[in-house]
């Protein structure tokens, strides 16, 4: 029995009637059917990750809460004077004076950490965890604050990235609408061009991404493209076959996702040398862009567009592996379904394939 702190929202207190000193119950929550509201339906999986996280563990639940309540009441209330009062910039303006500083450890600091972790922590010293690439450089750029992504941002991220010698950008963010999507457009093909492999998680929503995009992405608003050679869209795999081998929150898409990494319960570094363990294709697109540096360290000679093809090709599908569809809880599909590579993301099998191609970077 959890608080009923959702009841403040007005959303979950209407469906359920509940005062806001009340509790209610996992059995509770399933009864919410309102199936044409999808903020409702938003709110009620949060609340069932976090029933299915407690465990006991009431502490990790306090935060997960907190967390959502930051979230939801941005959502409900943002504060659209923001950005112009701390930033000064319009972000419906392309140019403009330059904007940003080089502030990286803030109060919400703790995704972006977990994600470079996963990355690159330091292989060996018996302390947490090993990072994927064992020889890596991050370069880390907070583009997304807490519920305000702006596109403007993701292309000036992504274009200071390629600028200042990033090989692979990892990009664990996302939305559902991109007004400016033309700007980040030409910051994906500005990256194709000077060979840099972009890396992105598909999103949390247990949606198919070949019916309700995701943004950013790489179905370009001139059509010039609907499948980037240096773009790779990750969805989050499980810890085992079975029911859980496609996790339950991930996107999927066999057009617009292209492979799985594990993106469940993964456990990665957190701020002040802490660790924290979570959910989320945020974690599985590290993983992917791990790899492709880990690759590049013995490959340097390899192109995006190779980068991405090895990672692909070495994914092997999982045919026959049925595992309920991300978002259901009874309908069960075969797992090759699910993305363009079938599978999920190799380092060992990778390599072996690399080590045969001649590179065609420039």
């Amino acid at each position: 029995m959890i608080n009923a702190l959702m009841a403040t929202s007005g959303y979950i207190k209407r469906e359920l009637k509940l005062a806001p000193s009340a509790t209610f119950t996992k059995a509770d929550l399933e009864k919410i059917t309102a199936t044409n509201n999808d903020t409702i339906m938003q709110s009620k999986g949060v609340w069932m990750q976090m029933f299915e996280q407690a465990e006991g563990d009431n502490g990790k639940v306090m935060k997960d809460i907190a967390q959502y309540m930051e979230k939801l009441n941005n959502d409900i209330n943002p504060d659209l004077e923001s950005r112009k009062r701390i930033m000064g910039d319009n972000p419906d303006e392309r140019g403009g004076k330059p904007y940003g500083n080089n502030i990286l450890k803030a109060p919400d600091a703790s995704h972006g950490t977990g994600v470079a972790g996963l990355i690159g922590a330091v292989r060996g010293n018996n302390y947490g965890i090993d990072g994927v690439a064992d020889n890596v450089r991050i370069m880390a750029i907070k583009a997304v604050p807490n519920g305000d992504e702006y596109d403007k941002d993701i292309a000036n991220a992504i274009r200071y990235a390629v600028d200042n010698g990033a090989k692979v950008i990892n990009m664990s963010f996302g939305k559902k609408l991109s007004p400016h999507k033309d700007w980040v457009d030409e910051a994906f093909k500005y990256a194709a061009g000077k060979d840099v492999l972009l890396v992105q998680a598909s999103g949390n929503d247990g949606q198919d991404m070949d019916i309700k995009p995701q943004y950013p992405n790489d179905i370009f608003e001139d059509g010039s493209s609907s499948d980037a050679a240096n773009v790779i869209c990750v969805g989050a795999s499980g810890a085992k076959a079975g029911d859980e081998l496609a996790a339950s929150f991930s996107n999927y898409g066999k057009k617009n996702v292209d492979v799985f990494a594990p993106g469940a319960k993964v456990t990665s570094i957190d701020t002040d040398a802490e660790f924290n363990t979570a959910d989320g294709t945020s974690f599985s697109s590290p993983i992917v862009a791990g790899v492709a540096a880990l690759i590049l360290e013995h490959y340097p000679t390899l192109s995006a567009k190779q980068l991405k093809q090895v990672i692909l090709e070495s994914a092997t599908p999982l045919t026959g592996s049925m595992t309920l569809k991300p978002g259901s809880k009874d309908q069960k599909v075969d797992f090759t379904t699910l993305s363009k590579a079938g599978g999920i993301v190799n380092a060992y099998k990778a390599l072996q394939i690399a080590s045969k191609l001649k590179g065609e970077r420039k």
